[in-house]
């Protein structure tokens, strides 16, 4: 586990909170004892995604918003000393039918963060990227100077954000420190990713369909995820840094079907599925990280195994299944 720090009764925001890796984010900071403010996206429901049944959420100040409403931003960020801005638009198939919206979340979103912690005065601004940014790998293990390739709408707008973030740590002196998680996956995953794809259609017994099965990944459990983020919350020497988050082991998309059939005690066909594949040109064949950097400035390291992780997200989603549709692909 990274060395924290102490949290307790620093005030920080969180964007995007109610999602995936916000809300486990969430979770952890509340545990810290950090005075803990979420950015949800305003739906008439009043949902809170995620936090809604968190035992965590009495303990939250929650603001509902859109991230590309500055004055929404700006008021989430009153008064805080650390900004995790995770809000984001991340499906990489509905970004080649909507990449306007990426651009308006992904970009504009940020520059409303960055602009608001400018103003603001926040000490720490931690920026969400991804390993998407890299494109197909060119160097392995990849380090954090190799060059961006975004080779679909969604990279291509995360790669922008991150462009804006290094721009104002330089030209306004806003700390800002860029973390790259390498395909985290995990509790409260939805389908769009591979991982819950794959464990949903096994427990529905049926066959395994999926894109592209030759591509490689480096997966990261989410709880592992999230000590990177508080680390980078903290750790003095990571200002002005672009930091990967990532096991550094690769595994092929046919391959992590079989074992996650394995731990499931299922040996159903695997099938690929061309509605599901990337357009040619845009798919990222390989990724693996050097997390040689966050190992130095972070003190972090990915602590489980994969089996460990996938074990922890086969049991998560058994218990949540009605969650889910093995019918349906989701984008």
């Amino acid at each position: 586990m990274a060395d924290i720090g102490g949290w307790r009764g620093r005030r920080v925001v969180v964007t995007g909170a109610g999602g995936f890796i916000g809300s486990h984010l969430t979770e952890r900071l509340v545990a810290l004892g950090a005075a803990t403010r979420a950015l949800v996206r305003y739906t008439s429901t009043g949902t809170r995604g995620w936090l809604d049944a968190s035992p965590v959420s009495a303990d939250v100040e929650f603001i509902a918003g859109d991230i590309g409403d500055p004055l929404v931003v700006e008021r989430a960020m009153h008064g805080v000393d650390a900004v995790f801005h995770l809000a984001a638009l991340i499906g990489i198939p509905y970004s080649y039918d909507a990449p306007r919206s990426y651009v308006r979340t992904n970009v504009e979103g940020t520059l409303a963060v960055l602009e608001a912690a400018r103003r603001c005065g926040v000490r720490r601004v931690v920026h969400a990227s991804t390993s998407e940014v890299y494109g197909t790998a060119v160097t392995i293990p990849i380090a954090e100077s190799h060059p961006l390739q975004t080779q679909s709408p969604y990279s291509a707008t995360k790669a922008a954000a991150d462009m804006l973030a290094t721009a104002f740590h330089r030209s306004f002196g806003v700390d800002v420190v860029i973390v790259r998680p390498f395909n985290t996956y995990g509790p409260r995953q939805s389908s769009r990713a591979v991982i819950p794809s794959i464990v949903v259609q096994a427990a529905a017994g049926m066959p395994i369909r999926l894109g592209h099965l030759t591509p490689t990944r480096d997966f990261t459990y989410v709880l592992d995820t999230i000590e990177g983020f508080v680390a980078a919350g903290d750790a003095p020497d990571a200002v002005g840094h672009v930091i990967n988050l990532g096991s550094g082991k690769e595994i092929s998309i046919r391959d992590l079907a079989g074992r996650i059939q394995r731990l499931m005690g299922t040996a159903l066909p695997i099938e690929a599925d061309s509605a599901r594949n990337r357009p040619g040109p845009s798919e990222v064949e390989r990724l693996c990280a050097d997390a040689s950097r966050a190992r130095a400035l972070l003190k972090w390291t990915a602590n489980r195994t994969l089996d460990e992780g996938l074990t922890a997200t086969i049991e998560w989603i058994r218990a949540h299944i009605d969650r889910y549709r093995a019918e349906v692909y989701g984008i």
